[in-house]
């Protein structure tokens, strides 16, 4: 999708105010960016966190949510390895779901990756994917994006992952939210077989 229908759908769902911009500045911050065919466009999440993007998502006319025991999700930070630019908008090369890693565990998955040349996908990367592509997360088709963790203050990682799929309306989340986009998380050493592992070639 090109820069200027990302920025169009960007600008369409509200991420101008969000990020305290008007439109015109907000387009702005994308001058020097290029986009090939696949690229996502990325908001950096020290512009708009991944808190606030989350309800920006939908399927079935459902708002997305963040699971009620995440409230620590904007604290979240890229992984070790994962270089983010330091810039208010950025680009993913090549995103996808990992659909061939599903029922492997992050751990698991992490060194293919990286023989691959391939980068784990940030939360943040993972939900403006979406609000582009809103198809792509499919039942039984949805993924975890280890490309985010959090830091204990002992300096060791805490022990989950974020991961992005579809509300099945049970428990905590609450029958009407069945069918919504559901920003939660999974242990780094679980498999789970509807759960693929996203990643990005690269990022500019």
């Amino acid at each position: 999708m090109p820069l200027a229908h990302q920025l169009d759908r960007l600008v369409a769902l509200g991420l101008p105010r969000l990020a305290g911009l008007g439109d015109k500045d907000f387009r702005a911050l994308a001058v020097e960016l290029r986009l090939a065919e696949g690229d996502a466009l990325v908001i950096h999440p020290k512009l708009v966190a991944p808190s606030a993007l989350t309800p920006l998502l939908a399927r079935d006319n459902k708002a997305g949510f963040v699971v009620v025991d995440m409230t620590d999700l904007d604290a979240f930070a890229p992984a070790a390895g994962v270089e983010v630019p330091d810039a208010p908008l950025y680009v993913i090369r090549d995103p996808q779901r990992g659909d061939e890693y599903r029922d492997q565990s992050p751990h698991e998955v992490a060194p293919q990756l990286a023989a691959r040349g391939r980068s784990p996908m940030t939360v943040s990367e993972g939900i403006c994917w979406l609000l582009q592509r809103p198809e792509l997360l499919e039942p039984n088709y949805c993924f975890m994006t280890p490309g985010s963790r959090l830091k204990k203050p002992t300096g060791g990682l805490d022990a989950r992952t974020p991961g992005i799929w579809i509300s099945g309306g049970t428990g905590r989340d609450g029958a009407a939210m069945k069918g919504a986009p559901k920003v939660g998380w999974c242990w780094a050493g679980n498999r789970h077989t509807w759960l693929g592992i996203a990643s990005c070639a690269s990022r500019r």
